[in-house]
């Protein structure tokens, strides 16, 4: 059904990436919001027919769920504003924001689960069903799961983490109505009420799914690392450029999905043409624009490469630093002689949650290097990757 109406509602003449990925949310929201509106009605029919209070209660999360969509479909609209004077890296994290009041909701029903099913167990009462009411519910698990597949896909396609929350939403109700289904069924026939431990467990499961969603969603708000896989892409399309010689302090600020700005630092010969290097620069930064949709802003690091000396000694201090962890790696290094001792000076990158502390790290070096021949002294700035 999204595909049918996606191609008579979405066509792409002359929209941009980002109008067609606003124009898509939207549309999976306004085609959650009637679904959901219809299991509303079908199921609040059933549980007054009835008489459960699982199939109402049910029949009320659908309702939650539409209001879901509802925010779903408004995080999608306003995250495709335009960047303007207040938000100069526009409108995107409201996406975020969006997903994260989806969660909020899930863990809200779950809870409020939690309560009707305990009360269900401490006073059990017994449920009249029929064909219909069985129809209705078999119907509603088909829908949610439908809507599971449609979200989830959709979802992908646009890196869009409220839809992921949307499709774990729904893959929760679609559990939960089979729990009511399958505790109605046995009541009916067996006499013996269980739906009340069951809505237990389908809670437990939805407040499970809730947390994951909240976590999907806050990360990229708090700042997350990117993936090794991205910061592989984008370490290779600049060391594909002869100039640079190296890449560090690679740092990566998401502003919501499609919106990435990515600042580096990187190494070039200090000997070579300064004015040449700042067009091969250029020429980087335009490149992740055009083939990661990244705006970048690229530090030029010179480096002496023709100083036999300075060169050897980089080589025998990188392999004493690999020597203390293979995790720390150095950067800026530059050596200044003085009339009794030589100054060697660079950066050293650790991992968070690193075995040695920065001082550790940082006496642990210091000390490697006096063993050096000569009269070398250390001075190590002690960094955090961001990668």
């Amino acid at each position: 059904m999204i595909t049918l109406l996606s191609r008579i509602f979405l066509r792409s003449d002359g929209k941009s990436e980002a109008e067609l990925r606003t124009a898509y949310g939207v549309l999976c929201g306004a085609v959650g919001i009637g679904l959901n509106l219809l299991l509303f009605l079908g199921k609040f029919f059933a549980g007054t027919i009835s008489g459960s209070i699982a199939i109402t209660a049910d029949a009320f999360n659908n309702l939650s769920d539409a209001g879901s969509s509802f925010v779903t479909l408004l995080g999608f609209h306003l995250a495709g504003q335009k960047a303007d004077i207040q938000h100069p890296f526009g409108h995107g994290r409201i996406e975020y924001l969006s997903g994260l009041a989806v969660s909020v909701l899930i863990l809200l029903m779950g809870l409020e689960l939690i309560k009707s099913s305990v009360g269900k167990i401490l006073n059990p009462a017994p449920i009249v069903s029929g064909p219909l009411v069985i129809v209705i519910l078999c119907v509603s698990i088909g829908v949610k799961l439908y809507m599971t597949f449609y979200n989830r896909r959709i979802g992908a396609k646009l890196n869009a983490p409220a839809m992921h929350a949307t499709a774990m939403d729904s893959l929760s109700d679609s559990v939960a109505t089979s729990a009511v289904l399958i505790a109605t069924l046995v009541g009916q026939f067996s006499g013996l009420m269980i739906d009340g431990w069951c809505g237990l467990l389908v809670a437990v499961f939805i407040l499970w799914s809730g947390y994951n969603a909240a976590r999907d969603t806050v990360d990229p708000l708090l700042g997350k690392p990117p993936t090794h896989e991205f910061v592989s892409q984008i370490r290779a399309l600049v060391m594909a450029h002869p100039s640079i010689i190296g890449v560090h302090d690679l740092i990566v600020h998401d502003y919501g999905p499609g919106r990435v700005m990515i600042s580096l630092h990187a190494e070039v010969s200090a000997s070579e043409n300064v004015l040449e290097l700042h067009d091969e620069i250029d020429n980087v930064e335009k490149e992740l624009r055009e083939k990661l949709g990244c705006d970048t802003v690229i530090h030029m690091d010179p480096v002496v490469t023709d100083d036999g000396v300075t060169e050897e000694t980089r080589l025998r201090v990188a392999a004493l630093v690999h020597c203390i962890d293979d995790a720390i790696n150095i950067h800026d290094f530059r050596m200044v002689a003085g009339p009794t001792h030589t100054n060697v000076i660079f950066d050293a990158v650790v991992p968070f949650r690193f075995r040695l502390s920065d001082s550790e790290v940082e006496s642990k070096i210091k000390t490697a290097i006096r063993a050096l021949d000569g009269n070398y002294y250390a001075v190590v700035n002690v960094e955090r990757s961001y990668t």
